[in-house]
Order: C-alpha cells, then sequence, then structure tokens
C-alpha cells in the first residue's frame, strides 16, 4: 500500500474514532486538490494533521499543523502506529489554555 492510501485510510480512521466520541467529522478536502485545509475537520477551533505511521517526527508534523492552521485554530497532530491507541499532540501552551477552561468549568 503506498503512503498516500495508507494516510487516507488512517485519517478515515480517526475521522471514525471522533464520529465514536459524538463529533461529526470527516476528511478534509485535501483528497481533492486544496491545500491548507485540516485532515480531518468537525472539531471547531482545532486544525488536525493526522499521521498514521510507524514512526513519526512529532517536531515536523507540529510545525506542519502550525502552518496550515488558521489564526482562531488550535493546531494538533493525532497520531498512532499499528497496535497502538490514537494519541495527540499539541503545545504546552495549548494544553493550559483546554486545562484552564476545564478548571474553570469544574469550580
Amino acid at each position: 500500500m503506498n503512503s498516500r492510501q495508507k494516510g487516507a485510510r488512517g485519517e478515515r480512521e480517526l475521522a471514525k474514532a471522533l464520529k465514536a466520541y459524538g463529533y461529526d467529522c470527516r476528511r478534509g478536502q485535501q483528497y481533492c486538490g486544496a491545500n491548507g485545509d485540516a485532515d480531518v475537520v468537525g472539531l471547531p477551533g482545532i486544525h488536525i494533521e493526522c499521521k498514521r505511521v510507524e514512526k513519526l517526527n512529532l517536531y515536523d508534523a507540529m510545525a506542519q499543523s502550525k502552518a496550515d492552521a488558521r489564526k482562531n485554530e488550535m493546531p494538533v497532530v493525532m497520531h498512532r502506529k499499528n497496535n497502538c491507541d490514537w494519541l495527540v499532540t499539541m503545545s504546552l501552551e495549548d494544553w493550559f489554555k483546554i486545562y484552564k477552561e476545564c478548571n474553570a468549568a469544574n469550580a
């Protein structure tokens, strides 16, 4: 299987996983030739770079997500390798934004 097909399969797999959490997610528009769209869309305010690979350079993937994210979007990389769970990588600054909101809501 070539890397483009594996990437598309990973994007569909991630969209399905996000749907299981109740979010209406789907692959982005990159399969139509548009550039700069997230790999998976449906989480407002989040720019998702999806990586479904065995070896991943997280810093390069985050740089890609940051470069493609719109001004109001938080860049994240959602990734997994074979036989492992999906993980989310984001900047510490963005993680604290979410943490503070969650803490304020629970106070």
